[in-house]
C-alpha cells in the first residue's frame, strides 16, 4: 500500500511538473511572438483578411480600398501609408501612423465610438457589417501603434488579447437638431444576427411654410448600408404615418406590399455614409411644399451572431427664399437591367437624355459592393464623350458640385459608365439585397 501511495504522488508530481514545464514552455513560445505577428494571426486573418474583404486584389470590393491585409503583406500594406478615404487623407493620417493611434485611420476602422475623431466622416466601421472587435484587441492595437508599430518586438501587453469586453458599449449620441430647419429620426430598432433589414416610416416634416434645404446632415449607427429620404409620385397613395414597413418577413423573404409601395417613391436626399455632412451650392436649394412628408428608408445588414441597433438621425437645413436663386430638382436616373456574369469585369452602360435644357449643378452615384468604378459621361452637343465625374469607392461615393454648372440641351443627356468586378461563382442582377446591384446616377439640376 505504502508502495503504491508513493507510486502515484511521485507519478502525479511528475505530471504536474511537466505540466508546469509545459506551460512555462508556452509562455515563452507566446513572448517570442512579436506584437504585430499576434494582431495579424488573432485578428487581420481571423477578421479581416477573409475573401471578398482583406484577402486579395481579386477581391470585389479592392478597387475601393486598395488593402490587402493577408499575412506577408499586411504591415507594409499599412505602415505610414496615405488612406484612400479623402477626409482621413485631408486630415493627414496615415493607415498607421508611428506614435499616433488618433492619427491612424487604421485603429478609427476598428473602433465603433467615433467620438475620438469628432465624428468625422473616415468611413464604416470595420469588420463591416460583422461583429466589432473586443475592447482588448482595440487596446492592444493602439498600444502598438504608440510604441512605434514595429514590426519586430514585443510592446504591447499580450494578455489584452484574452479581453472579451465588448466595444460597442459607446452610447450612440444624437445629432443636435439645426438652429434653422428640420430634424427627422428613425428611432432605436434591431437588425437581428445574419440577416438584412430594411425598413420605412412615413412622416411628416413638420413644415408649414414651403422650405427651401441648402444642407443635409446624417448620422446613423455602425452597419448601415444607406439612409434615403423619399418624396412621392402620388399625393394621393401613401403608406400611414409613422408605421413601421419592413421590406423583408422574418424569415427573409419579400413584403410585397411594402416593395409595391416603393414604386411611388421619389429621391429626395440620403446617401451611405454613417456620418454625412452636404452643402449643396451656394444660391441653390431643393423646394420642399408645405406640410410635407417623406418615407423614411434604412437598410442595415447584420453579418454577427447577435443583434445589433440601428437608429438615424437626419437634419434639413433651411435658407431664406431670397438667398435662392436656383431651385433644384432631383436627379434618379437608374439602370435596372443589370447582368453581371461571375469571375469577370463587365462594363454596363446606359443612356439617360433630358426633354428641356438643364443645368447640372450636383452628381453622386451608388452601387453595391462589385462596382468597381462609376463613370457619368456627357452624351451629345460640344461636350460629348466628356467624363465628368468619376468615383471609385462604392460604399462612400464622390459628391461633386459642378462650378460652372454641367449645361445640357434638350436632347442631351447622361451615361452611366458601370465597372463591375464579379468576383464570386454567380451571374448577379439588379435587386434590393446587397449581394444584387444597382446602377444609379443621383444628383440635382435646374431647368433654364
Amino acid at each position: 500500500m505504502r508502495y503504491t501511495i508513493f507510486t502515484t504522488l511521485a507519478i502525479a508530481t511528475i505530471l504536474c511538473l511537466s505540466l508546469m514545464n509545459s506551460c512555462s514552455k508556452q509562455e515563452s513560445v507566446d513572448s517570442e511572438i512579436s506584437s504585430f505577428d499576434l494582431i495579424q494571426d488573432k485578428i487581420l486573418t481571423k477578421s479581416c483578411a477573409v475573401q471578398g474583404c482583406h484577402f486579395s486584389e481579386k477581391d470585389g470590393a479592392f478597387a475601393q480600398h486598395n488593402l490587402v491585409l493577408a499575412k506577408g503583406k499586411a504591415y507594409n500594406n499599412l505602415y505610414e501609408i496615405d488612406p484612400k478615404n479623402d477626409e482621413a487623407r485631408k486630415d493627414g493620417l496615415k493607415l498607421v501612423k508611428a506614435f499616433n493611434s488618433l492619427q491612424s485611420l487604421f485603429f478609427h476602422k476598428l473602433n465603433a465610438d467615433n467620438s475620438h475623431h469628432g465624428g468625422k466622416n473616415y468611413g464604416s466601421t470595420m469588420p463591416l457589417g460583422n461583429e466589432p472587435l473586443y475592447a482588448g484587441q482595440i487596446e492592444f492595437i493602439r498600444r502598438w501603434i504608440e510604441a512605434g508599430a514595429p514590426e519586430k518586438g514585443n510592446v504591447a501587453d499580450a494578455k489584452l488579447l484574452d479581453d472579451t469586453t465588448p466595444s460597442n458599449t459607446i452610447p450612440f449620441e444624437a445629432l443636435p437638431p439645426p438652429v434653422e430647419g428640420y430634424q427627422m429620426r428613425l428611432d432605436k430598432f434591431d437588425v437581428a444576427p445574419n440577416f438584412e433589414r430594411e425598413l420605412f416610416v412615413r412622416k411628416p416634416l413638420g413644415n408649414t411654410e414651403t422650405a427651401y434645404i441648402n444642407r443635409i446632415q446624417i448620422k446613423m449607427r455602425p452597419g448601415s448600408h444607406h439612409f434615403i429620404l423619399y418624396g412621392f409620385r402620388d399625393p394621393n397613395n401613401l403608406a400611414p404615418l409613422n408605421q413601421v414597413r419592413d421590406l423583408r418577413n422574418p424569415d427573409g423573404s419579400l413584403n410585397i406590399v411594402t416593395f409595391q409601395q416603393m414604386g411611388n417613391h421619389v429621391f429626395n436626399f440620403g446617401g451611405s455614409e454613417a456620418n454625412m455632412d452636404y452643402t449643396f451650392p451656394q444660391g441653390t436649394a431643393v423646394e420642399i411644399a408645405p406640410n410635407a412628408t417623406f418615407d423614411m428608408n434604412s437598410h442595415y445588414f447584420n453579418k454577427g451572431t447577435t443583434a445589433i441597433p440601428g437608429e438615424v438621425y437626419i437634419n434639413l437645413y433651411t435658407t431664406n427664399k431670397a438667398n435662392v436663386k436656383n431651385t433644384l430638382k432631383v436627379l434618379d436616373l437608374a439602370n435596372n437591367n443589370l447582368t453581371i456574369p461571375p469571375k469577370q469585369r463587365t462594363v454596363i452602360s446606359k443612356t439617360f437624355t433630358f426633354d428641356k435644357n438643364i443645368k447640372v449643378a450636383m452628381l453622386f452615384s451608388h452601387t453595391h459592393k462589385l462596382g468597381e468604378k462609376f463613370e457619368i459621361v456627357i452624351k451629345g452637343g460640344s461636350r460629348d464623350g466628356e467624363v465628368v465625374y468619376t468615383s471609385t469607392n462604392w460604399e462612400h461615393p464622390e459628391k461633386i458640385n459642378y462650378t460652372p454648372y454641367i449645361s445640357l440641351k434638350k436632347g442631351e443627356g447622361l451615361t452611366s459608365r458601370i465597372t463591375y468586378n464579379n468576383t464570386t461563382d454567380k451571374t448577379v442582377r439588379f435587386g434590393l439585397t446587397t449581394e444584387d446591384e444597382m446602377g444609379i446616377i443621383f444628383g440635382y439640376y435646374f431647368e433654364e
